[in-house]
């Protein structure tokens, strides 16, 4: 009777399943993540429907100014889109309206701020996933390279990344967008206009690898020491294989719980240099420019800032949240720390 439970007991399965099925299982039974991820997938859907509020809804163009304008509100009164400050000096934009049209007021230039928000968040989403993805890439290759390789590739290696972690990340940040705004960069047969979104992706994106290298260069020493990669070795398998068959899984976790914090952080650099003036290029629109413009209209038209800001401040809470949440499901030392309390 003994050996046939005993026997029982070792073909179960174990129980929760792998562990990346049972980091899922713990993310979907997080009420904060879960409440993190439906406010983040509100504020995207509404970034993406942004072409569509602007020509069905508000119907107008957040891309053209137009100063000599006016709209026409739910009681048919006729008012023009920049008006004559109170002080005799200067116009002042219409404020929010509480309709389709010019919900919150215009800009300087006559445009329509809630549909610029949205063009601006739409912007900023891009450039801080894609330049995410720049980072956690090139981070992973260099951390690779470094880990695996060792001798004195790894020192070169280390020694760069040293260099640019050195620098404080927004000032390395404005010194090379400053010295490519006006002309763009070329690397070899491939240029970056100026003007191009591409450009602050680009910048963001390779300040940002040293953060993703480090980590992925210790954890690649870890798995390289491992018993099963030595009994790899012995058994004839070549360095491709060993790096794609036993190392990039093992280090691929740590990729995945960072790409959250890095999108977070590159959304953050890029509204600071848009906000200087050196990150997305007008007519074209982000969070950080939207914000630059509202602190010229702060006292009386706050929400053309305050909208921007909180928007930016929710999304990057939200993708800490999401962050730190997978990280404590995909990370093992995590759940030892978990289990030991």
């Amino acid at each position: 009777m003994t050996e046939l439970h005993a026997a029982a007991t070792r073909a179960e399965p174990a129980p929760g399943g792998g562990p990346w099925r049972r980091g899922l299982r713990a993310l979907l039974g997080n009420t904060r993540v879960m409440v993190s991820a439906a406010i983040l997938a509100v504020i995207v859907a509404l970034c993406l429907l942004a072409p569509l509020y602007a020509s069905h809804v508000s119907g107008t163009d957040p891309f053209v100014a137009d100063p000599v304008g006016s709209t026409v509100l739910n009681d048919g009164t006729v008012v023009p889109l920049l008006q004559p400050a109170a002080q005799g000096v200067g116009v002042l934009p219409i404020g929010p309206t509480g309709q389709a049209h010019f919900l919150l007021g215009a800009d300087g230039d006559g445009r329509d701020v809630a549909a610029r928000i949205l063009y601006g968040g739409r912007n900023t989403l891009v450039i801080g996933v894609l330049a995410g993805l720049v980072a956690c890439a090139g981070g992973l290759v260099v951390g690779l390279i470094a880990g695996y390789v060792g001798g004195a590739v790894d020192g070169v290696l280390s020694r760069v990344l040293d260099v640019v972690w050195a620098f404080p990340v927004l000032m390395l940040a404005i010194s090379i967008s400053a010295i490519s705004f006006a002309s763009g960069i070329s690397l070899g047969f491939v240029r970056v206009s100026s003007g191009s979104l591409a450009l602050p992706v680009l910048i963001i994106g390779v300040v940002y690898v040293p953060y993703v290298a480090r980590p992925v260069r210790g954890a690649v020493l870890s798995v390289r020491a491992a018993d099963y990669v030595g009994a790899a070795t012995s058994y004839g398998a070549g360095h491709g294989r060993i790096i794609r068959r036993e190392i990039l899984p093992n280090v691929l976790s740590r990729v995945i719980v960072l790409f959250p914090l890095m999108v977070a952080t590159a959304m953050l650099l890029e509204s600071g240099l848009s906000f200087l003036g050196i990150g997305v290029h007008p007519p074209a629109a982000s969070w950080g420019t939207i914000i630059e413009d509202g602190t010229q209209l702060l006292r009386n038209r706050p929400l053309m800032a305050i909208v921007p800001g909180a928007l930016l401040a929710i999304t990057v809470c939200v993708l800490n949240i999401l962050g730190d949440a997978i990280r404590d499901a995909f990370d093992p030392k995590a759940e030892l720390r978990m289990r030991a309390r």
